[in-house]
């Protein structure tokens, strides 16, 4: 108790101002707010607004600022899932930044450059593409840099030299060969022992499959998320699980992340919110992966709470085998007006499942529970910081689902952040056919694109049931891109539907064209642009993507529905039929479905390596040179707000501040310093 006391008095003296008057924080309009804060490399750093955030009341205010830390105390956790290395080569990075003397050199700026990748990374491996980030400053300079400074400055282990460390390290950085792939998804290789991340250590696959096979009861309905949190290892010989949990692995993180979550609890906004938080602090504890599955029952029928989170162990992208979950979370409210249309999405949920295209037997009887909004993210965490995503469907246990529902959102001021920023790029221009389509994404692209997230999480992910006895792993490193897949092109399906026009979703029947033309162009060509030159599709989403624009394009050519054409010496994709193309998306939602529900292995494998992995790398080398020249950076992270604590002489809360001012540099050394407590390495 005397640390977690400590923990709790010395973060709030960090953020905490004294004054005696409330004051009241506006959120800049979309005119006057700066967007874009830094680009380098492959990425830009942008900022989101939090509209509405001065209309909460001050407890919810006071539960966002409690919430909000504990999703920053959970950072250093998701650099060691990513890679048992990650947390020692950044410490060593920030200290030679900060500290070496000579700022100016060229092998410096190499430095800075690289330390901002993998911040953006939360690690050594490309957030997108999993692949090695290669530094530009030679293995010398990193030497000669640790070497200059103050040893005390370094995360050395007990006994350990600057030289050791240089040692252990040049390798893990500066070695290509080495830890080359965060998360392989290669055919005819051990996707564990070729994996760099930090969720197995001294396994097989095999090892890790029949370690699980073992716990597993078929006739379980509801079985728990076997391996969600913990690291699989050996001990003395013997495989064994090292569960997170306060206790055992990540404790120190957790314990903090516990203590914000306490106190929480003393602001929550009704008393089934109050006992949510306690269930999961209870969960922390003991790492008992039934109390985790209370969590997920109590927090997806919470539909009355303006405040919502998301804090834990939950996706499982990172994992090959999709068994492991990287933390995360995310702390939003509501957004009223918005959800106006995410509540129709919900409330039509029955009819959209009897009338989806798959076979009847897949279909849901009765479609229970399905919620949906759309929220305002207040702080990102974990594996949705810096990066994140624009929508969410859980919890992800498919018995739950099924029983209870799920909660989908899509994240408007994340949204609004892309779009303000992207604009004027010229994208449109250099990748779109003609006029026509141009018109259209000016149009309806933005609708759409908001429409399609929406259909995605809100009712595509929830979609359809798994027939009884087939294990929810089944498909193992294809389950991922298949159920991306399948929640894309129930989308796809029903945004074509004239029902969307009915609902008074779509303006006409002319809207949903620009959806579909973008997603057939980004699926073909314009994701390439988030490949390396030879690479191959490696990550779940450009995989579901590439796998449905291929297949409706291979499978369109009989009646000529989509067909690339060439202009100016630049290929283009043109859409000849989009009522075909409608009828096609729905032939593949009926094949995935079958996939999904009864666990073809066999098929899903198929077509994922036959559609879904190779990369034409004629068009491939077209699309960088003309993307090249747009001078834009096709990934984007996030720099989060800061919430300040403003109180009385007392100690007492008047407000809760929120500021836009921190830059990504400045960001990032701030949670290294005051949000790091796990060991070096785990």
């Amino acid at each position: 108790m005397k640390k977690l006391i400590l923990f709790l008095m010395v973060p709030i003296l960090f953020v905490a101002c004294t004054g005696n008057g409330e004051s009241k924080s506006v959120t800049p309009s979309v005119e006057d707010f700066e967007y874009k804060v830094d680009t380098f490399a492959d990425i830009k750093i942008l900022r989101y607004r939090v509209p509405g955030f001065e209309n909460l009341t001050l407890k919810q205010k006071e539960l966002i600022y409690y919430l909000s830390q504990a999703a920053i105390e959970g950072r250093d956790i998701l650099w060691d899932q990513n890679n048992k290395y990650n947390l020692a080569i950044r410490r060593t990075l920030e200290a030679v930044y900060q500290n070496i003397d000579d700022k100016t050199s060229e092998n410096y700026k190499k430095l800075e450059k690289y330390l901002k990748q993998i911040w953006m990374a939360n690690g050594i491996h490309h957030h997108y593409s999993e692949d090695k980030i290669m530094p530009e400053f030679s293995a010398d300079f990193f030497a000669d840099a640790v070497k200059s400074i103050d040893a005390a400055l370094l995360p050395l282990s007990e006994g350990e030299t600057p030289e050791q460390l240089i040692a252990t390290l040049s390798p893990i950085i500066f070695d290509p060969n080495v830890m080359p792939k965060k998360s392989n998804q290669a055919t005819g290789v051990d996707l564990i022992t070729t994996s760099a991340n930090n969720y197995y250590e001294g396994v097989t696959q095999k090892e890790v499959e029949d370690f699980y096979a073992k716990m597993k009861n078929p006739n379980d309905s509801t079985p728990i998320s076997y391996g969600l949190n913990s690291k699989l290892t050996k001990e003395n010989g013997e495989v064994v699980e090292k569960v997170y949990k306060i206790g055992g692995m990540y404790s120190a993180a957790l314990e903090r992340i516990v203590g914000w979550l306490e106190k929480a609890v003393n602001v929550a906004e009704n008393d089934t919110q109050k006992d949510i938080i306690n269930t999961l602090i209870s969960y922390y504890k003991s790492g008992d992966l039934k109390t985790f599955d209370e969590f997920n029952i109590k927090w997806v029928q919470d539909l009355t709470s303006k405040i919502d989170f998301v804090n834990g162990f939950t996706e499982t992208y990172g994992d090959p085998l999709g068994i492991k979950a990287s933390w995360e979370s995310l702390i939003n409210f509501k957004d009223m007006e918005a959800t106006k249309r995410t509540e129709i999405i919900s409330n039509n949920a029955q009819w959209f499942e009897d009338n989806s295209p798959i076979d009847d037997k897949f279909k849901k009887e009765a479609v229970k529970g399905v919620s949906a909004k759309v929220i305002t993210a207040a702080m990102l965490g974990g594996d949705t910081y810096p990066s994140t995503p624009i929508g969410i469907n859980l919890p992800n246990a498919n018995w739950i689902r099924v029983k209870y529902g799920s909660k989908s959102v899509t994240i408007q001021n994340i949204t609004e952040a892309y779009a303000q920023s992207s604009m004027g790029s010229g994208f449109n221009e250099e990748f779109m056919w003609s006029d026509v389509e141009r018109e259209l994404a000016k149009k309806y692209g933005s609708l759409t694109s908001d429409l399609h997230v929406d259909l995605h999480e809100c009712l595509g992910h929830g979609s359809g049931k798994i027939l009884p006895g087939t294990d929810p792993d089944a498909l193992k490193a294809y389950g991922s891109p298949i159920e991306e897949t399948r929640a894309d092109l129930f989308g796809l399906y029903y945004l074509g539907d004239p029902k969307m026009v009915e609902l008074g979703l779509l303006p006409d029947n002319e809207a949903y064209k620009a959806q579909y033309y973008h997603y057939l162009m980004n699926g073909l060509m314009t994701q390439l642009t988030r490949i390396q030159p030879g690479k191959n599709i490696e990550q779940a989403h450009m995989r579901n993507r590439q796998l449905i624009a291929s297949w409706v394009f291979e499978k369109g050519k009989v009646e000529n529905v989509v067909e690339m054409k060439e202009k100016d010496g630049k290929k283009f994709i043109v859409v000849n039929d989009y009522e075909k193309l409608r009828e096609l998306f729905g032939q593949l939602l009926a094949e995935i479905q079958r996939i999904r529900s009864t666990g073809d292995f066999e098929a899903a494998r198929d077509l994922v390596e036959r559609y879904a992995v190779q990369v034409n790398q004629d068009l491939h080398k077209e699309v960088l040179e003309r993307y090249a020249k747009l001078k834009i950076a096709p990934y984007s992270g996030f720099v989060n707000p800061v919430y300040t604590l403003v109180t009385d002489k007392k100690g007492n809360v008047k407000d809760v501040k929120i500021s836009y001012d921190e830059g990504y540099v400045e960001q990032h050394l701030r949670y290294s310093k005051d949000y790091s407590v796990l060991p070096t390495y785990n």
